[in-house]
Parts: structure tokens; C-alpha cells; sequence
């Protein structure tokens, strides 16, 4: 069989295109650290490889939204540390306005106090996070959530939260709406007693204390009505305004009043003393039903201690508003420390989590280093034999060069 010279050429090029195209391909992994530069390497492992970085892709996005939770949840935590204090300085200030000693003015001074520290609370529930962000806006976090003209404090944002996922499994929020701070409390607050501001009597009365929580009539709304019997004896009868009748059910009474009386219903105990007038009430209801916003509540007292006292009947209005404000600023303080609580208990998490992401990141790191990462001493062996290879394929094509005819004419 003949063999053409240009056959001889074909096959010595493609010999050293082949050793040569081999020595670069060693000399790219050489030059990466990496077994595999292209899936046709290994293309079972180019797969596994492929699925381990989007994994650890996703595993680094979740890093830095528990990074943002983390800074959301730090600038609340400062606000609501603020707000604790003002709080308890509110607080401070209704004990000295419960002094029977104090003058008009003196009461002035304190409203005055007090206003101070409700422009203070108002600019703390409108904190934002330093690039406009309002903490407590819930998802309508663009524009302050409270605001004055729609009556005190009004709250204008919403109830969403704003979900961060900060690992597979786990959307925690990033922060508290204002109306869970500010309008809210606790599920074990108890009952807040009111008096009726048109009372003419000077009854007062005294702190609530829950008796009997498992009461069946715990948790109702209930209202003690002041009246006079035929023969001028004042007696007391407790109604259930749950119960949305009018006139409303009868629970207890007519009971003859003499002060001081300890009433003791639905599971609830306090004194009233005093001399309440015919038709003068009070009412009794859960927290949750008795004014749970602290910017309304501190209002009325400002407006209540701006009032001058000249009788009994006003004294005794100022204080019942100073006894009812403070049992309503001490639920206040506890869901606002509740609040607290579950912050510090999500940046715990969020610590958790972060531990737990940095070991999967590794974990990811190390599977892809045992698909990728180069076996550096065959590679090396492997690259001179390579170049060997070469060399030779280069030699031969040298000697078969020379095999013609041509050179004997």
C-alpha cells in the first residue's frame, strides 16, 4: 500500500497537536489548582460541583440577610431601650402627681413634664434606621408610623412584618410594628378600673389585684353603678357589659355600700372608698380592652392635671385618671420589655444561625475541594510525562520528514 507524503504530515501534526493540546490542558490545572476546567473533564463531577456552589451561594445569601436582621434588629433594640427608660420616668412622675399635697400649679409643672416626655416617646416610635427606614412602620416603613394630626399619636402605619429568610427553614421578622409596642399588651396585663368622668361623688378606688383567674366570669367587661335605695341607703350593683344588652345582666348586688367596700368579682378585688353620689360608676375590663395606647393614655392625664380641683368631686376624678394611667403605664412597661425579650431572644438566633452557616459553609468548602481542587503531585508526574510525549511526537515527525526520495536525486 502507498502512503502519500501528505498523510505522513497529516498524522505527525495531529500526533503533536494531540501531545501538545494535552500539555496545555496539565499546565491550565497546574496553573488554577483545579481537576476540572471544563465538564467534559468529569462530568459527574462538574455536576456535583455545580449543585455544591449554588448551595453555598444560597447558604452566603442567607449570611447577609441574618447580617441585616441582625443591624435591624440592633436599632430597635436601642430604641426600645430608650423607651423603657421614658417609660419608667413617666411612671415617676404619675406617682408624684397621686400627691394629695400639690397645688394647681404644682400639677401644671408635672403636665408640662409629662409633655416633654410624650413628644420623647413620639420621636422615639418614629426612629428610623439611619437611611430612612422607620423601625416600627411595619412594611410601610417609607414615612413615620405615628403621627400628631389625626389625634395623639395616631398610628399610620400597618400590622406586616418585614420576613428576612435568614436560613432554609427560618423567615424571622426584622423588626415590631409600633402598634405592638406602643398599643399593646401583655396576655396576662389583668383588669384596668376606670372612674366615669361625670362622676359627682368622690369615690375612689384602690389597686386591682386578680383573685381568681379561672373565675368563669374572668376576662368580661364589668361596670359597678352607685345608687340610692328608697330609704337613701347608697348601694352598688355590678353589671356585664360583655354581654351587649341593655339594660346590662345583673351579676352582684344592689349591695349597701360603706366605705371602705372591697368588691370581689369575675376574679377581680379592689377598694372603693369614699362618697359617691346616685348614679356615679366605675368600670372594670381586661387590659386589653381598658386603652392599651400610651400616647392616648398619657394624654389624658396631661389634659386631667391641667384641670383645676376646687372640690372633691374633681379630686377624686384626678385621682382615679392617676391610678387608672398608672396600672396602664405598668402594662405598658411590660410589653414593652416583652418586646425586648423577643428581640434579644432573635439576635440569639440569629447568632446560632450564623454558627451554624459558618460550619455548612465549610462542610460546602470541603465537598468542592474533593471534587475540584488538583492532585497536585500526578498532575506534575503527569505534566513531564506530557512533555515527554511531545518531545517525542517531535522527533518522530523530524525523522519521517526525511524518509523521501527526493534527497537521493
Amino acid at each position: 500500500m502507498r502512503v502519500a507524503s501528505s498523510t505522513l504530515y497529516q498524522q505527525g501534526l495531529a500526533s503533536m497537536n494531540y501531545q501538545q493540546g494535552s500539555l496545555l490542558h496539565i499546565q491550565q490545572q497546574l496553573g488554577t489548582g483545579r481537576s476540572i476546567l471544563t465538564p467534559s473533564d468529569d462530568p459527574v463531577g462538574a455536576t456535583r460541583a455545580l449543585g455544591v456552589s449554588q448551595a453555598q451561594a444560597v447558604n452566603g445569601q442567607y449570611a447577609t440577610s441574618r447580617k441585616q436582621a441582625n443591624i435591624a434588629l440592633a436599632a430597635e433594640e436601642n430604641a426600645l431601650q430608650s423607651v423603657t427608660t421614658v417609660t419608667q420616668n413617666i411612671q415617676t412622675l404619675l406617682v408624684q402627681a397621686g400627691n394629695g399635697t400639690m397645688s394647681d400649679a404644682d400639677r401644671g409643672s408635672l403636665a408640662t413634664a409629662l409633655e416633654g416626655l410624650y413628644n420623647q416617646l413620639v420621636g422615639l416610635a418614629n426612629s428610623d434606621d439611619g437611611n430612612g427606614q422607620y423601625l416600627f412602620g411595619g412594611t410601610r416603613s417609607g414615612s413615620a408610623p405615628f403621627t400628631q394630626s389625626k389625634g395623639p399619636g395616631a398610628y399610620i402605619g400597618d400590622n406586616g412584618q418585614q420576613l428576612l429568610q435568614v436560613d432554609v427553614a427560618r423567615q424571622m421578622p426584622a423588626g415590631n410594628t409600633g402598634r405592638e409596642v406602643f398599643m399593646s399588651v401583655t396576655g396576662g396585663a389583668g383588669y384596668v378600673v376606670k372612674g366615669n368622668a361625670n362622676n359627682t361623688g368622690s369615690a375612689t378606688f384602690g389597686t386591682v389585684s386578680t383573685t381568681n383567674p379561672s373565675d368563669p366570669d374572668y376576662g368580661l367587661s364589668m361596670q359597678v353603678t352607685f345608687a340610692a335605695n328608697a330609704s337613701g341607703q347608697m348601694e352598688y350593683t355590678i353589671t356585664d357589659l360583655s354581654a351587649g344588652t341593655t339594660p346590662a345582666p345583673v351579676v352582684k348586688g344592689p349591695i349597701a355600700y360603706t366605705s371602705p367596700a372591697h368588691i370581689d368579682v369575675a376574679g377581680v378585688s379592689f377598694n372603693v372608698t369614699g362618697d359617691p353620689k346616685d348614679g356615679d360608676t366605675m368600670t372594670m375590663a381586661p387590659a386589653s380592652e381598658a386603652g392599651t395606647d400610651m400616647f392616648a393614655n398619657l394624654q389624658t392625664v396631661i389634659d386631667t392635671l391641667r384641670q383645676p380641683t376646687p372640690d372633691s368631686s374633681d379630686r377624686a376624678h384626678l385621682g382615679n385618671v392617676i391610678s387608672t394611667a398608672t396600672r396602664q403605664f405598668s402594662n405598658s412597661l411590660d410589653n414593652v420589655l416583652t418586646v425586648r425579650a423577643s428581640v434579644g431572644s432573635r439576635m440569639n438566633e440569629l447568632d446560632a444561625l450564623d454558627d451554624v452557616g459558618s460550619n455548612r459553609d465549610l462542610t460546602y468548602s470541603q465537598t468542592l475541594s474533593g471534587l475540584q481542587d488538583l492532585d497536585y503531585a500526578k498532575a506534575i508526574t503527569e505534566y513531564y510525562q506530557r512533555q515527554t510525549a511531545l518531545q517525542g511526537a517531535q522527533q518522530s515527525f523530524m525523522q519521517i520528514q526525511g524518509m523521501n526520495l527526493f534527497k537521493y536525486l
